[in-house]
């Protein structure tokens, strides 16, 4: 299996940008020392990284877990939420759309529950005179 460390340094190099994040921070999020981070994101040493190094480095960057790894391996990522397998990643998306559905009917519920409280109090207040 042949390992692209320059497509790794380039998408963590675009992802920064597009983040507006700094090395050091990039460090911080991922918990990945920045004399590491500046290596990959530079591409000066040729080693063997921990899957841990690049799963830390991914989710820092708001990626898939897995998405430097197949970005090393020369593979599309998976988007965040994505396991990879079709019926499961439909399953989740049927299920996020449904969660995206009841907080829209829970925001309007709670709408008319003002509404319903606000002509309450406007009713008794004025029987109470």
């Amino acid at each position: 299996m042949t390992e692209n460390w320059a497509a790794v340094a380039r998408a963590i190099n675009e992802r920064v940008t597009e983040l507006g994040l700094r090395q050091r921070e990039l460090a911080e999020r991922s918990g990945v020392s920045q004399a590491i981070v500046r290596e990959i994101q530079h591409h000066t040493v040729q080693r063997r990284r921990s899957a841990r190094t690049l799963e830390a480095l991914s989710l820092a960057l708001e990626w898939h877990p897995q998405h430097l790894s197949a970005v090393l391996r020369g593979q599309k990522p998976l988007d965040p939420g994505q396991t990879g397998d079709a019926v499961t990643d439909q399953i989740l998306a049927r299920l996020e759309a449904m969660e995206d559905r009841l907080d829209d009917i829970t925001e309007r519920l709670d709408t008319v529950d003002r509404r319903l409280s606000s002509m309450a109090e406007k009713f008794t207040g004025s029987n109470g005179r």
